[in-house]
């Protein structure tokens, strides 16, 4: 590994990491190993980001730096090539077969660089019926069975964002996947590809839940199980403000302590008695409705009842517990996550802010001894896109 002149905090320091630019579930992965002191160098398309927002605001190009290079110019391979030979990872999130198409695939990169672990984010993966099709998060954790598992059992699956696909069965993936082939091309000298598939990941993540369901202690239907919100005492409710809480007393001791302070103990039947959930469900339906999400906030906060207010993104970073540990940071101007987890050696931190598009090509040239990109290179868009 060649050691990156560039200032770093984190574990990952000196490692270099090029980022083939993308959406989604590539630059959140990459944005981690940046989080963790990495050196990432996104490689971006003339034609600008994929997605419409302004890259000032794209929190995940944080920590990293940007070059643009037109991979289908003449001389376009031959840089990103130039790059994967300096570094430790190379990440790309193309469909199957269009790196190879573009000369950037593993074969010419791990000509250059043996040593290199050559990471590719896709939704289907590398081979299957599907590999060579377009999809998006909403199909990838629909076919594995997650999805279904979502939501009332008298409505449609919920949509959990793209959080659960593209960044838990993804980007987390990926990132586990890289730095446990990078822990063996250390040790043996010889890097390899990494098939992160979003389908994977997703099926992987419900390994406890299949197990419930071999030993029939899970049912395979919504709201019906003990995790799922089919029991009275794990889910959310409305309170008189229209708003939220979340309970979670699944413990006898912890459910104790919750009815006791909701006020429904004399009243509420057994809570093993599954015959009696619906009538303890309105119970407890009941009582969150007749005061504000502030109020029972205040009324369960010290205790252990496991019972939390659902917050919205804008008030999460002012919990007060959120707030002492910084689980969020402002940066920029730009209130976001700050980086995690947390290292007791190599803290890390939020080091810059987003990159910006083919800002930092000269300070890469002379940072990884690149050769001196030809006079036509593409330059930084003037515009930033909104």
């Amino acid at each position: 590994m060649t050691e990156a002149k560039t200032p770093g905090d984190g574990p990952l320091r000196g490692v270099r990491v090029v980022e083939l630019a993308g959406i989604g579930p590539g630059p959140f992965a990459a944005m981690l190993l940046a989080d963790l002191g990495a050196d990432v160098v996104r490689v971006d398309r003339p034609t600008g980001p994929g997605l419409a927002l302004d890259p000032a605001h794209d929190v995940t190009n944080r920590n990293k730096r940007s070059v643009i290079v037109d991979l289908k110019s003449p001389d376009g391979p031959d840089r990103v090539l130039d790059l994967a030979a300096r570094a430790d990872v190379l990440i790309e999130g193309y469909r199957p077969g269009v790196a190879e198409r573009l000369g950037v695939g593993p074969a010419p990169c791990h000509a250059r660089n043996p040593r290199l672990v050559y990471g590719r984010m896709t939704g289907w993966g590398q081979d299957g019926p599907l590999a060579r099709h377009a999809g998006h998060d909403i199909g990838y954790i629909a076919l594995t069975g997650t999805l279904g598992m979502i939501g009332a059992p008298d409505g449609p699956p919920a949509v959990p964002a793209n959080l659960l696909g593209d960044y838990a069965g993804g980007s987390l993936y990926l990132v586990v996947g890289v730095l446990a082939a990078l822990h063996h091309a250390r040790a043996t000298g010889t890097g390899q590809v990494v098939d992160a598939a979003i389908v994977d990941g997703a099926a992987h993540l419900s390994a406890m839940i299949h197990g419930m369901l071999a030993a029939g202690g899970w049912q395979d239907r919504r709201g019906a199980n003990l995790l799922d919100g089919g029991c009275p005492f794990y889910g959310t409710y409305e309170t008189a403000d229209g708003r939220h809480m979340a309970v979670g007393a699944l413990e006898p001791q912890f459910y104790a302590e919750f009815t006791k302070l909701l006020g429904i103990a004399d009243q509420a039947p057994a809570r093993d008695d599954t015959a009696r959930w619906g009538e303890l469900r309105e119970a407890i339906a009941a009582r969150f409705k007749a005061r504000t999400r502030d109020e029972w906030t205040a009324v369960f906060e010290g205790s252990d009842a496991c019972v939390a207010p659902v917050l919205s993104l804008r008030e999460a970073p002012h919990h007060p517990h959120l707030a002492a540990r910084g689980t969020f940071t402002d940066h920029g101007g730009i209130t976001q996550p700050a980086p995690a987890p947390r290292f007791s050696a190599t803290p890390t931190t939020v080091r810059t802010g987003p990159a910006r598009p083919g800002a930092d090509r000269e300070a890469v040239a002379r940072d990884w001894d690149l050769p001196e990109p030809p006079a036509d290179a593409p330059k930084p868009p003037v515009d930033n896109p909104q």
